[in-house]
């Protein structure tokens, strides 16, 4: 149950492109003064060596964020995630790849802040030796799920959720998507990020229709894949589901989504998918506004 190391996987393609969605979202919420509160219900280890044996095993890195990394014609909505790779990369080779929590963490103000969580002892003990001096990050050695009810609503009342778990249990949809209603009952304003694999298409397209149908609005899916067809050994690609989304993230991911499937898929048999799976309401059908 507890066996997934991220440090295996990352920088690979899908660890690209929902890192790149994450600083958008991120990114939103430094418009305004007020603080923000990002959780981060899976977070891994927070930082990734990528000369460690973990990452070097299968070099997934190499066909992710190694084939990009260094790239000159980068569209403005990929400027804030590349600038996180680079300055943690500040010698010029790349040795070091951004979780999620260090990608917020360099975004954050003074006044925002951060909760993280992992159940892996390994990975929350190096969440803890990573965050030990910020008092801006706490670190919860806990299940996931369980931080949703136990640290939602917070104090701030505007911030994101990343919800990115292993998908190593034959119910981890079921146990999401009910974790998910019940988070989004106890604080609907928020922004709510889901990650999920392409692998095998009925359980998709179940997770989907479940999304659509549970009444939760607006949501906007965005997926990447880089590969010509579903097979479900193999990660074909990668998606985000998005609830609350920003104002104009949706013209963001139409500019850098092409682009990164471009460069991630040089060969075109990739795809990049954007559409609503619950319109907001300036969208519904209908709508003279739509």
């Amino acid at each position: 149950m507890l066996s997934y190391r991220h440090g295996f996987h990352a920088g690979n393609f899908a660890d690209v492109f929902k890192h790149l969605v994450l600083s958008l979202l991120i990114q939103s919420q430094l418009r305004k003064n007020k603080p923000f509160y990002y959780l981060d219900t899976h977070g891994g280890s927070g930082c990734y060596d990528l000369n460690s044996g973990m990452a070097r095993k299968n070099r997934e890195y190499e066909s992710g964020i190694g084939r990009i990394w260094q790239e000159k014609d980068i569209p403005d909505e990929a400027q804030g995630y590349f600038e996180v790779v680079r300055h943690i990369n500040p010698q010029g080779a790349l040795n070091t790849y951004p979780g999620s929590p260090c990608l917020t963490r360099f975004f954050m103000r003074a006044g925002d802040r951060m909760d993280v969580c992992d159940l892996h002892n390994t990975e929350a003990g190096a969440l803890k030796t990573l965050f030990a001096k910020d008092s801006a990050v706490k670190v919860h050695a806990m299940d996931g799920y369980q931080a949703l009810k136990a640290l939602l609503p917070p104090r701030e009342r505007r911030g994101v959720v990343l919800i990115d778990p292993a998908f190593e249990l034959k119910d981890e949809r079921e146990r999401l998507l009910e974790a998910l209603k019940q988070a989004y009952k106890r604080w609907s304003t928020g922004i709510y990020a889901v990650w999920y694999p392409i692998q095998d298409k009925a359980a998709l397209d179940w997770f989907h229709r479940q999304l659509a149908r549970s009444g939760i609005a607006p949501i906007l899916c965005t997926e990447l894949t880089i590969h010509d067809q579903y097979q479900p050994l193999r990660l074909n690609g990668s998606g985000l589901i998005i609830i609350n989304p920003p104002w104009q993230l949706d013209q963001q991911l139409e500019a850098a989504g092409p682009w990164l499937l471009n460069k991630l898929s040089p060969d075109g048999k990739g795809l990049f998918k954007l559409e609503w799976l619950a319109y907001p309401p300036e969208r519904l059908p209908g709508n003279a506004n739509s």
